[in-house]
């Protein structure tokens, strides 16, 4: 195991930087453009690193048990067999849990590509109330 910082935290330090130090000081436009897009590109980098991989594993889950198959196909043949069932019309809207497997998907694909999207973080709130409810 490496020391610190950790792949994370190095992520997040330059991110920190060029917001800090590039975007908010006296650089041209442009250069602060292109820093705010760097800084955001490393802000997906960290959340792909920690976030993605349990994201990934729930997705197969969901993957194989709605499509009734072996766990042994990876998540990329899964997909590629939900798309081919969908342009088929083996499966629709209709069928059963379908929605709810593309809706988990969605969201978990926003938590690490764009967790502050107005829409998403509404929906996170929404469901953060909800569950103190019960």
């Amino acid at each position: 195991m490496q020391d610190r910082p950790n792949p994370e935290e190095l992520l997040e330090a330059v991110a920190a930087f060029l917001r800090d130090n590039v975007v908010s000081g006296p650089a041209s436009s442009q250069l602060a453009f292109h820093a705010r897009v760097a800084a955001n590109a490393l802000d997906i980098a960290r959340r792909q690193t920690t976030l993605a991989p349990g994201m990934l594993e729930r997705e197969h889950a969901a993957l194989a048990k709605l499509l009734d198959v072996p766990p042994s196909h990876d998540v990329v043949q899964l997909n590629r067999m939900l798309c081919e069932r969908i342009a088929q019309g083996v499966m629709d809207l209709g069928t059963p849990g379908l929605a709810d497997c593309l809706w988990e998907i969605t969201l978990h694909k926003l938590t690490v590509d764009q967790p502050s999207y107005e829409s998403y973080v509404r929906i996170q709130r929404h469901a953060k109330s909800n569950d103190k409810d019960r």
